[in-house]
């Protein structure tokens, strides 16, 4: 089974995100026409800039919440990845019309388009938020609890979606539960910014960081490589048992908060000494978090031949590389 897609039509939606962007990246680098359909709501035109000018990358500005804007974004597309959603938690407590507008309606009118473009496969960004409650470490596929957040039960509403179009359209999904992906071009700013960049972020202008909580929370952080690696993986396999059902995407590894930010210290110190003097500030637990997260990845590397390229410290020193270089 070859590993990385190459001389095919690919459509990423969310494309000028944190993700779609290094999966456009890749895609381009491996001869690929591409197709970047976003509207900019959480995506950067900063992230696609040097796409632009490469005559195999098409911008479509438009949004998945339009159905006509998903049909001609997957007009002669052989593959879809399927990344835009309006993620965050917190975002999804305050506002969940809108989180679900993006994240179930978009998302079906994706899916649509794509059943009716016949695409060969749709692979789909899924969340370990779906596991919710359920107290079991490491996370298995088959076993989930009751969503925390309103994100949480449009990402799992996404998976039934999925399953559903697979049984009565035939069409092939494949979901992917991203487990806190974190890597360059990775947004740091604005109220839901993801832990590891607005740390870094802060940290790099010498304010203390603040957990929430102890910072006995624990993560299993993802570098976006493996997200890419994965992503080609679920849209190439030709294993039966694949297709049609959700993978996690982890590195199988738990940090904990204090772990995480006493690593990006100790990198970021290697740019700036000052930076080890920062000491971290430990606030309220966050509403609708889960405490501990670990994933089990037997069922990817079984089926998807599946193995993270790239471990937590290494892609942190990548990541913190990358933002002193590009600050």
């Amino acid at each position: 089974m070859s590993r990385h897609i190459k001389n095919s039509r690919v459509l990423v939606t969310g494309g000028a995100g944190f993700i779609g962007s290094n999966l456009v990246k890749a895609l381009l680098e491996q001869d690929n026409e591409v197709i970047c359909l976003d509207n900019f709501i959480t995506g950067k035109h900063s992230n696609i800039a040097e796409f632009k000018t490469n005559k195999h990358f098409t911008l479509i500005e438009g949004d998945i919440r339009n159905f006509d804007d998903c049909v001609k974004a997957v007009d002669g597309v052989q593959y879809v990845l399927h990344q835009a959603a309006l993620g965050s938690v917190p975002r999804s407590i305050i506002d969940p019309i809108t989180t679900n507008a993006h994240n179930v309606t978009g998302f079906l009118n994706m899916l649509t388009a794509a059943r009716d473009a016949k695409v060969k496969r749709f692979v789909y960004a899924a969340s370990s938020s779906v596991y919710g409650d359920h107290p079991g470490l490491p996370k298995f596929e088959d076993h989930i609890g009751k969503p925390l957040s309103p994100y949480a039960i449009t990402k799992y509403v996404n998976e039934l979606y999925a399953k559903v179009f697979s049984d009565t359209y035939g069409i092939e999904t494949i979901g992917l539960r991203y487990f806190n992906v974190f890597g360059p071009k990775q947004d740091p700013d604005g109220a839901y910014a993801a832990v590891i960049p607005k740390f870094i972020n802060q940290l790099i202008q010498y304010e203390a960081p603040v957990i929430n909580g102890l910072g006995d929370t624990s993560r299993d952080f993802t570098y976006v490589d493996n997200v890419v690696q994965i992503n080609q993986l679920a849209a190439l396999t030709t294993n039966s048992e694949a297709l049609n059902t959700v993978f996690n995407v982890a590195c199988s590894e738990r940090t904990t908060l204090d772990e995480l930010t006493n690593i990006l210290i100790r990198e970021l110190a290697f740019f700036d000494k000052k930076i080890a003097t920062i000491s971290v500030i430990h606030g309220s637990e966050r509403k609708g978090d889960i405490k501990h997260s670990h994933a089990s990845i037997e069922k990817a590397k079984e089926l998807l031949d599946y193995n993270p390229k790239v471990l937590v410290n290494e892609g942190l020193g990548k990541t913190v590389k990358w933002f002193w270089e590009n600050k």
